[in-house]
């Protein structure tokens, strides 16, 4: 019996995995978007092939085993995984998911104590106010665009909730479209991409400011604030993180938070198409509010995939996987794995009524451990701020759903719905769950 270590038996084991057709994939992936590895998976029925994408030879994989091998602690590192403009937009160099070993770990720490229980319940309150808020003016206006609005009211929760002063509203306004621009152009190239940066420049540019403010003793953020834990955070080598870097990760928590909008876009439309929820959200159910909101963050495309690069040698069903190979894990088709969810073209929440997750298989926002690895420290604030919206939509107000294209392009990078999700002759109601006139769809 040859050992895991014989080379023939790598060699054929390689030789086994297929490929995808083409010498370079990477217009495919472009025009094909989220469906790009899910086509390639079906036509050469295996759940991991290679490619090429970049001119580079890529590992694609999905499913439940290809996460456990994807998250595993220590086997994969982000650097260099990423195109150069989407790394820069969604996450940058310097940011805790650049990091590997000792330093990410204690980045990450740093990252989930901002993230316990009651800090995540002060943000949900914040973005609660700023919602009720919004209310009362709605009723005034011929529509409303739930993606657009969601985005606003998220970046000014976030921002007091990190400890930032207090921002005029032409500015709250701004720093919103700045932080969604570098959302919205993450998974594109060219002009668009490139307009992205510039803003991306200005933002980290006001971060910094605030750093430096918070280190000059200019501004006095509460001790416990995530501006402060920022401004004051020491690495494992026991510096100081540079200004550069702490302004990284300051919009590391502004950015992401912004972009659970689309999250809330979706939700809405969920409640849209299934009418029936609304009740049962309405009158509280948590239980039910939570398998819905999980439902749409499995339902609904986010990111398509992450990327990374193996640290070192490691074996895999019976294959070498080498170090420096380029490895695409498919959220998107993990989310939507047959093998895993039975019908995952149907939106079905009661699906996680008695399901006890491995950590590997709705992978929406990373797998496994969020200490050790790399999965995404805020992921359980996207699920509060995503669940508590959807009771305010379902138990505050009553609007109506215009005719409008809710389609929802998988070629687009990251999507929503076409429209953004508009409602209009918003009521507000107190004392009862409202109902939801549907003129349209």
């Amino acid at each position: 019996m040859p050992s895991t270590d014989d080379p023939h038996r790598h060699a054929n084991a390689r030789a086994t995995l297929p490929r995808a057709r083409g010498f370079d994939n990477t217009l495919s992936l472009l025009a094909e978007g989220y469906g790009f590895m899910t086509r390639r998976h079906a036509a050469l029925g295996s759940d991991a092939f290679f490619t090429r994408l970049l001119l580079r030879r890529a590992l694609c994989v999905r499913g439940e085993d290809a996460a456990r091998m994807f998250w595993q602690p220590g086997r994969f590192t982000r650097r260099r995984a990423l195109p150069p403009t989407t790394l820069k937009l969604l996450q940058d160099v310097g940011s805790v998911a650049t990091l590997d070993g000792d330093m990410h770990r204690q980045r990450k720490a740093m990252f989930m104590g901002l993230f316990g229980p009651l800090e995540r319940q002060r943000l949900v309150a914040l973005a609660e106010a700023q919602w009720r808020a919004r209310f009362t003016h709605w009723p005034d206006r011929m529509s409303v665009n739930v993606h657009r609005e969601a985005e606003e009211v998220l970046c000014r929760a976030v921002c007091e909730w990190i400890g930032i002063p207090p921002l005029a509203d032409a500015e709250a306004s701004r720093r919103t479209r700045e932080l969604a621009a570098m959302i919205a152009a993450a998974g594109s190239a060219g002009p668009r991409a490139w307009r992205a940066l510039l803003v991306r420049n200005r933002t980290e540019h006001w971060a910094r400011a605030l750093v430096d403010a918070v280190r000059a003793g200019r501004i006095r953020p509460p001790a416990h604030s995530p501006l402060c834990v920022i401004a004051g955070h020491r690495d494992a080598d026991g510096m100081l993180l540079n200004r550069r870097h702490a302004a990284v990760e300051l919009l590391n928590l502004l950015r992401p938070t912004v972009a659970v909008a689309r999250y809330i876009a979706f939700a809405v439309l969920a409640l849209h198409a299934h009418p029936q929820a609304r009740a049962r959200i309405a009158a509280g159910d948590d239980a039910y509010t939570a398998m819905f909101t999980q439902e749409v963050r499995r339902y609904y495309p986010f990111f398509p995939a992450v990327a990374g690069r193996a640290l070192h040698d490691f074996d895999w069903r019976g294959m070498r996987i080498d170090k420096g190979t380029w490895v695409l894990m498919d959220i998107h088709g993990t989310n939507h794995d047959p093998a895993l969810w039975g019908d995952p073209q149907v939106f079905r929440p009661e699906r996680f009524e008695r399901r006890e997750g491995s950590g590997f298989d709705l992978v929406a926002q990373g797998g496994g451990d969020h200490y050790a690895g790399h999965r995404c420290p805020g992921e359980s604030a996207t699920v509060d701020l995503v669940a508590s919206t959807l009771k305010l939509f379902a138990g505050e107000i009553a609007y109506e759903v215009p005719p409008q294209d809710l389609s929802v392009s998988l070629r687009r990078m990251p999507t929503l719905p076409a429209s953004g999700m508009v409602i209009e002759r918003v009521r507000v109601r107190q004392g009862s769950a409202p109902s939801v006139a549907f003129r349209g769809r």
